[in-house]
């Protein structure tokens, strides 16, 4: 470490000081030990190990739970403009590449996965969506925005606008207000419409990025919509908790003989109609407002070939976990119950709490009650814009599997 710092620092217990050096950015109120010098909520402060080994950089702040937010383990850098700029380039090159160019819809800042601590920022079409969860990040926007709209346009991609998305009860945590609307961009005016068309697997989806659920649009399930679709063809399809209709239309596109698309939200039906209309899909599918819970023990035996289950994240907390299982179990049995020998299931959850070797646990236990077998087709996670670090498990969320019920 260097003799002179300029910023104040915290020293850690042990443990803490191990997780730090595998590279895991958060650094919790109850590992630091001592404090040196006078952190600034949302200023850069170091953190150091009991014997004083320098460990990283990041974002303090004394109302969080997360005391701080690691950005580097790097003693020299500077943290000047340039450095979040190269940051910015770096999330984006990589996107480019992950994607095989394919970056008109996209997350283009995964928080931690990108060494932006609280930070989402999705792309759809020329329009950006952000949602910042970290004072730090809070303090930097008016540098980080204007700097990320600036880099893409030198790229070839159109920036008409960034949106925040910050209505959400978590930024309280970090002592940050609510609200969402359009962040200034220098020298132009702001966008008059909250919702844009994107295009995902040749399908045409309107995002509403005002009032939609998180920034408007799954974007983490791309890959897994176009897998599910792969065994479609012929199929009579069961697409529970549709949101925007994105599997079932996935589905009706690849051949899919009948789609019947369930949501318990009256506004997600009405988006998910929207958009089988602008894609010419009207006639294979048809929606139903009910509640998945309801509805599954109700199905005939054999009533539908393949059933896709994409819940919203039944728990957002360990503590609540064991509750979310048992949800998970009670839909999946259901599914598997109804479906007939042949049969096809897509399953997934998106909550990390819900790990994927409890989730595959759970997945047995219900087929065990059915009295079914699971022959696995894919095993599956979030998309590469969507990038699981190793060292940060709270990256790796996603589980979705296909599997043929023999």
């Amino acid at each position: 470490m260097k003799t002179e710092r300029k910023y104040p620092a915290v020293v850690v217990h042990q443990r803490g000081a191990e997780r730090a050096k595998t590279g895991h950015p958060w650094v919790f109120d109850n590992e630091v030990t001592e404090q040196k010098g006078t952190p600034e909520d949302g200023g850069l402060c170091d953190v150091l190990s009991p014997k004083g080994r320098y460990l990283g950089t990041g974002f303090y702040n004394s109302r969080s739970k997360i005391r701080i937010r690691v950005i580097s383990q790097n003693a020299n850098d500077d943290f000047s403009p340039e450095f979040y700029r190269r940051r910015l380039q770096y999330a984006w090159e990589y996107r480019k590449t992950a994607l095989g160019g394919e970056v008109e819809a996209c997350r283009v800042i995964f928080g931690e996965a990108d060494r932006f601590p609280g930070l989402t920022v999705d792309k759809f079409g020329d329009i950006l969506v952000t949602q910042t969860l970290s004072l730090g990040i809070e303090q930097r926007k008016d540098l980080l925005f204007p700097a990320l709209a600036e880099m893409l346009e030198q790229d070839g991609q159109k920036v008409s606008g960034i949106f925040e998305r910050n209505d959400v009860k978590i930024r309280e945590l970090e002592g940050l207000s609510q609200g969402k609307g359009w962040f200034p961009l220098p020298g132009r005016p702001v966008p008059e419409s909250t919702s844009t068309e994107i295009t995902e697997n040749g399908i045409r989806y309107l995002v509403d990025f005002e009032n939609g659920q998180k920034t408007g649009f799954f974007l983490d399930q791309r890959y897994n919509r176009a897998a599910a679709a792969r065994l479609a063809f012929g199929k009579t399809v069961l697409d529970c908790f549709t949101h925007t209709g994105s599997f079932g239309l996935n589905c009706a596109k690849a051949g899919a003989k009948h789609v019947h698309s369930v949501d318990i939200s009256e506004s997600a039906i009405a988006c998910a109609k929207e958009n089988a209309e602008r894609n010419g899909l009207s006639a294979l599918v048809d929606y139903e407002t009910a509640n998945v819970f309801d509805l599954l023990p109700t199905l005939p035996h054999g009533a539908y070939d393949y059933i896709i289950l994409d819940p919203p994240a039944f728990t957002k907390s360990g503590k609540t976990v064991n509750d979310a299982e048992r949800g998970y179990k009670e839909i999946n049995f259901r599914a598997m119950k109804a479906l007939p020998r042949g049969g096809y299931l897509a399953t997934c959850s998106c909550s990390h709490f819900m790990t994927d070797g409890r989730f595959r646990k759970m997945l047995q236990s219900a087929a065990q009650d059915a009295g079914v077998e699971l022959r696995l087709i894919e095993a599956r996670q979030q998309g590469p814009d969507h990038p699981v670090l190793w060292n940060v498990p709270e990256t790796d969320y996603l589980k979705f599997y296909l599997f043929q019920i023999v």
